[in-house]
């Protein structure tokens, strides 16, 4: 039992950190002229975490700030839009040219996946933005995918990947997608059985990771190590962020003045990657699809059951709870990632569940304060963003602020795809014919 001495120091201790992060609390709202009582994105209380101000923090911005208001924020939430620098290499999954040339044949097979008809480069195609150009992927033969495709370009920079964030790393969403019963439907065995009975793979997988044969776990790190070449760093806005201010036309240089104040882009869209990796409601409409086709019902009811829906959820739900998912949280029903907007130039068409086909009905529905052109909203609008208002954006606004989005992009990232190393025969043809003529 703990005495009552040690009972005072302990809670003496308690209070002493309690009123050390009120102060802090104090002077970082004080600094940034926000309520304390202000309410974050999933409605609980705002407060100050691990030195970061939350959602609360960006909603004392005025819905028509000056210019460049929040660009200029001394707020790490709000880091201002940067070049790209080269992307992060994990310890454990170094980059070699060997490896690269390995992960680039492996990520157009379709051997590695279950029916040996569906690749990586299937539903990333790099003639429709290293993604899938419909409104929902692709998927598996007999199925159809559930949520939009992202596109491959500038993924190695994610610090979680898919809608939800479900993996940490290229290495973890590799097999995730290879081996996910809508998407390439594979099993580890047979996928690496496959490898095995192919002699250049043998060869290269001795070369590259000095094992005597091919095994799965170092597949997904050669396709890993491809992925990490897949980025754009000489875009228009890299070049412009970098000091070269002529790559800029004037009406984009008043688009990213728009972007970075009114038009309220910056809040969620910045930094290096444009994406603050958060979660947010935004108030996209659900997919018309859950209600016209009925393959894709069936894979979303799959994926309800897959991952965990309760029996009154699964039986009512008709959209995609997004990070509920991962977390079980009410709060967190209709979030999602933050997508980047690098390479957007080819990866229409864009939300979950690729809602908007152009980049002006994106600003419009932002335009709008969250609503697409028939009024429709989130399906959990108790859990819609307050960050999501009408903005009140002029057609020469809008056109402006179009015009910035397209520096996102550089040149279309396309390679030749390469010639998949065949199998080595069981047996030779003078042994076939011979064992036909010996029945």
């Amino acid at each position: 039992m703990v005495s009552f001495n040690k009972t005072s120091v302990f809670f003496a201790k308690i209070f002493a950190k309690i009123i050390v992060k009120a102060t802090v609390t104090t002077a970082i709202a004080t600094a940034l002229l926000i309520p304390l009582n202000g309410c974050t994105g999933d409605g609980r209380l705002a407060s100050v975490t691990n030195g970061t101000v939350p959602e609360a923090a960006l909603l004392a911005a005025p819905n028509q700030p000056k210019t460049g208001m929040f660009a200029s924020v001394a707020n790490p939430e709000i880091p201002p839009l940067a070049p790209l620098g080269p992307p992060p290499i994990p310890a454990d999954n170094p980059m070699s040219t060997a490896k690269v040339a390995l992960g680039k044949l492996l990520f157009f097979d379709p051997r590695l996946g279950g029916d040996a008809s569906v690749s990586c480069a299937t539903c990333h195609d790099p003639e429709q933005g290293w993604s899938w150009a419909e409104d929902i992927s692709r998927g598996y033969p007999g199925t159809v995918h559930w949520r939009s495709n992202q596109t491959i370009i500038n993924a190695a920079y994610y610090s979680k990947l898919f809608w939800a964030g479900s993996t940490p790393s290229l290495e973890s969403q590799a097999p995730s997608a290879a081996r996910g019963g809508v998407a390439g439907n594979g099993e580890n065995d047979i996928m690496e059985a496959r490898l095995r009975l192919i002699p250049e793979y043998v060869k290269q997988f001795n070369a590259v990771f000095g094992e005597p044969w091919p095994t799965i776990n170092n597949a997904w790190k050669a396709i890993a190590a491809f992925e990490r070449t897949l980025i754009q760093r000489d875009t228009p806005l890299d070049k412009y962020l970098s000091g070269d201010k002529s790559v800029f036309t004037m009406q984009q240089v008043r688009g990213k003045t728009l972007y970075e104040g009114k038009a309220r882009c910056i809040l969620c869209h910045n930094g290096a990657l444009t994406s603050n990796e958060k979660y947010y409601n935004i108030g996209v409409p659900r997919a018309q699809r859950w209600l016209d086709d009925g393959l894709a019902q069936i894979t979303f009811r799959f994926e309800y059951y897959a991952k965990g829906a309760t029996e009154a959820l699964y039986r009512s739900a008709k959209d995609d709870v997004g990070l509920y998912f991962r977390n079980k949280n009410k709060w967190s029903k209709g979030k999602f990632r933050v997508p980047s907007l690098r390479y957007i130039a080819y990866t229409a068409p864009y939300m979950r569940q690729g809602q908007f086909y152009t980049l002006e009905e994106v600003i419009d529905f932002y335009n709008r304060g969250g609503f697409d052109e028939d009024g429709n909203t989130s399906s959990f609008p108790e859990t819609k963003s307050p960050l999501i208002k009408k903005l009140d954006l002029t057609e020469d606004e809008k056109e402006d602020l179009l015009a910035f989005l397209e520096t996102f992009s550089g040149a279309q990232i396309i390679i030749p795809k390469p010639k998949l190393p065949p199998y080595k025969p069981l047996f030779s043809l003078a042994e076939l014919e011979a064992a036909q003529a010996a029945k």
